[in-house]
């Protein structure tokens, strides 16, 4: 009785947790950006401050959802290799619907290159517009141009190598976005390795479909991959970016082969 009582439960607090979600951004929309813009005619402060209250935002979904009884998190080391972080390409695979949330969280000054179904969504269009994060559907040269500016201006670039979310019990698949960002901009790549167990919200699961008990999810940073050698070695762009990808998928493998030890 008491395990159907939790698990009940926590179907209740996962909808709750996502009605939340998506009426915060909508209050933030309607009610919040538009002080801001008024007070902040300079498009770069409205953006930063916009950005750092959705950082302090998420931070506390992310303590809600904890309180609610559905995920451990196990954020910490990880927050504190991050809060001080500026400039860099940060990668990370993909596991969960909550992984951007959850990274954001922990980063003040991030960025973010999204997908375009984002910039439809009607809960959260106006957040990703008014924080400016990067559209990944447009020209690959102005897509460049506005990662090089967003890291020479001391922002982190939150990227997902994977463009989706991980097929679990599936061999990771990546695209080249992250490598052709890492290789035109000359910036190393800062990868986080994010772990759920069991699995929840994959992107083949509704999000009721919760597992028989409370998720684990833990982040963590390991080393920073070195893009010299592989601009180095090819002069060719496009090779060098298919050549840091696979690097990546070996790093991304080896660290989550680790994961399933601890």
């Amino acid at each position: 009785m008491l395990y159907r009582l939790n698990y009940l439960w926590r179907v209740f607090a996962t909808g709750l947790s996502f009605t939340t979600f998506g009426l915060g951004g909508l209050c933030l929309s309607l009610f919040v950006f538009p002080v801001i813009k008024v007070f902040n005619p300079d498009p770069d402060i409205r953006k930063r401050k916009a950005r750092f209250l959705i950082h302090r935002s998420w931070r506390f979904f992310i303590s809600f959802m904890q309180s609610l009884g559905i995920f451990t998190f196990d954020l910490e080391t990880a927050r504190q290799q991050l809060q001080e972080v500026e400039g860099k390409v940060i990668i990370a695979n993909h596991p969960t619907l909550i992984d951007v949330v959850a990274l954001i969280s922990l980063i003040p000054k991030a960025d973010c290159v999204v997908k375009q179904g984002l910039w439809n969504n009607f809960f959260l269009k106006r957040v990703v517009r008014v924080a400016d994060f990067i559209n990944n559907d447009q020209d690959v040269n102005k897509l460049i141009e506005n990662c090089k500016k967003s890291l020479e201006e001391g922002y982190n670039l939150v990227i997902f190598p994977e463009g989706t979310r991980t097929v679990p019990n599936q061999p990771i698949k990546l695209q080249r976005g992250a490598a052709n960002i890492a290789v035109r901009c000359q910036q190393n790549l800062l990868p986080v390795i994010i772990d759920c167990n069991p699995t929840t919200l994959t992107k083949q699961e509704k999000w009721y479909q919760i597992p028989s008990r409370r998720a684990q999810f833990s982040m963590r940073v390991i080393e920073e991959i070195d893009v010299t050698p592989f601009i180095n070695n090819d002069k060719n762009e496009s090779i060098a970016a298919r050549r840091l990808t696979e690097h990546i998928k070996t790093v991304f493998t080896e660290e989550l082969s680790k994961n399933e030890t601890y």
